[in-house]
């Protein structure tokens, strides 16, 4: 079995204490077994938006998601945060219109893609929430949540509620967790990565989703 998985500076392995301790990485580990041999492969670089993931699929991931047997896409929490920080340096409302409707765009074709280019079934995760004693950041990224859900249902993906793994947790599972608030993240750090608890979290809770269909 062959999983591949695309993403961003999380499924990159970003504040792990090192690339074996990454997600990926862990969830190859936690499901190879005498009966179940995989070998996993990542498209993934940190600061990589939608956009970017979707370039990155067309030109370079080709090759790998057409020999793939599953396929993970976790995409859009630093698009996310980028937005939220310009809505506070500006004192305007955050534009989750626009910026959904972009993501929209990008994720659909990123799933277009892949079904085009190969049988591989595919695993969205919805996104956690780094900063939950941010109101703006709570709204947001519920309503982030609700729209990856509507998109995979009309695509047959299935969804990995990443979200819920953390929810309450964060304090515990995010590198660099200061006070919970959007706010933190103007200190020039960005407390979003897991940590290595963190990644273990999203392997132990994702390993089900890849395990090979009877």
């Amino acid at each position: 079995m062959i999983y591949t998985a695309l993403g961003d500076s999380i499924t990159f392995g970003e504040n792990a204490s090192s690339l074996a301790k990454a997600y990926p990485q862990l969830t190859v580990a936690t499901l190879n077994s005498d009966s179940c041999k995989v070998r996993g492969f990542v498209l993934a670089r940190p600061g990589w938006s939608s956009y970017d993931l979707l370039d990155a699929v067309i030109w370079r991931g080709s090759p790998l998601i057409s020999h793939s047997s599953v396929v993970s896409v976790w995409i859009g929490g630093v698009d996310l945060a980028n937005a939220a920080l310009a809505s506070i340096k500006t004192k305007k409302p955050l534009a989750v219109k626009h910026f959904v409707t972009s993501y929209r765009r990008n994720l659909s074709t990123i799933f277009t893609r892949i079904k085009k280019g190969s049988r591989a079934r595919i695993i969205c995760c919805t996104q956690y929430n780094p900063f939950p004693n941010s109101p703006i950041a709570i709204e947001s990224i519920a309503q982030f949540n609700r729209m990856i859900n509507e998109l995979a249902l009309s695509y047959n993906v299935t969804v990995a509620p990443t979200h819920k793994w953390f929810e309450g947790k964060q304090a515990g599972l995010i590198h660099g967790y200061q006070k919970g608030k959007i706010e933190d993240a103007l200190s020039g750090n960005l407390p979003i990565h897991p940590n290595d608890r963190g990644h273990q979290v999203v392997a132990t809770g994702l390993a089900p989703y890849l395990m090979p269909r009877k």
